[in-house]
């Protein structure tokens, strides 16, 4: 079985998702009272960032923790709704182009994946219109309907990409000699080093230099 895996943001979809998550809440009718108290959290994070005292990794994650803590009075089922609400909003910035190669994979039999580092029902809710045999984010630990920020919260990038496609993938075999992966910046090279068709989407200035070193695909 051969697989195609897609990156999210900047790949299938244009823009940045964290940013549009900010500004969702910022404008919620119901929801932006919490925006204030999140704004003021995430600040110290972005200006340790931007002095290069944090790294970009542990940026991302906090900062996702963050927007879960603002966002903890809501149930799952609200959260979903208020997740659903965005789809909208975006389905004008997906990459057409990438749409377009998604789909020729799956009519040519391929298992289609998309892998993210964003909440995982936010990617159910936002591509529903899209095909995907299987959808990883990172999930949002919970019990019952309710956020339980006290449990472990692993956000998926990196090389945690690739063993959560190992894991959706572990009963099958796999030709990834002849699959794809589709990526933007230098932190999907885990997993497009991983296929014998990488393809560099609007790749950032170190993934452009490496695909173009190593011949791959550039979209």
């Amino acid at each position: 079985m051969k697989v195609a895996i897609f990156d999210f943001d900047g790949t299938l979809y244009t823009k940045e998702t964290f940013s549009l998550l900010m500004d969702h809440l910022k404008k919620h009718p119901t929801y932006k009272r919490y925006y204030g108290k999140f704004y003021r959290s995430i600040l110290p994070l972005y200006i340790r960032y931007k002095l290069n005292i944090l790294p970009e990794s542990e940026m991302k994650e906090r900062s996702m923790q963050l927007y879960l803590r603002a966002l903890s009075p809501l149930t799952l089922p609200q959260l979903q709704r208020y997740f659903e609400e965005m789809h909208d909003e975006m389905k004008n910035d997906f990459n057409e182009e990438v749409v377009a190669r998604l789909a020729e994979h799956r009519a040519d039999g391929y298992r289609v994946l998309l892998v993210s580092g964003a909440y995982t029902p936010f990617l159910h809710a936002v591509t529903h219109h899209l095909p995907f045999d299987h959808v990883i984010g990172t999930d949002i630990p919970s019990r019952g309907d309710h956020i339980a920020l006290d449990l472990p919260f692993i956000h998926i990038q990196g090389h945690r990409k690739n063993e959560q496609v190992e894991k959706a993938l572990q009963n099958e075999s796999i030709d990834w000699a002849n699959s794809f992966a589709y990526g933007d910046s230098i932190a999907d090279l885990p997993v497009l080093e991983n296929v014998g068709h990488p393809v560099a989407v609007r790749p950032d200035a170190k993934l452009a230099t490496i695909a173009t070193d190593r011949q791959w695909e550039i979209l």
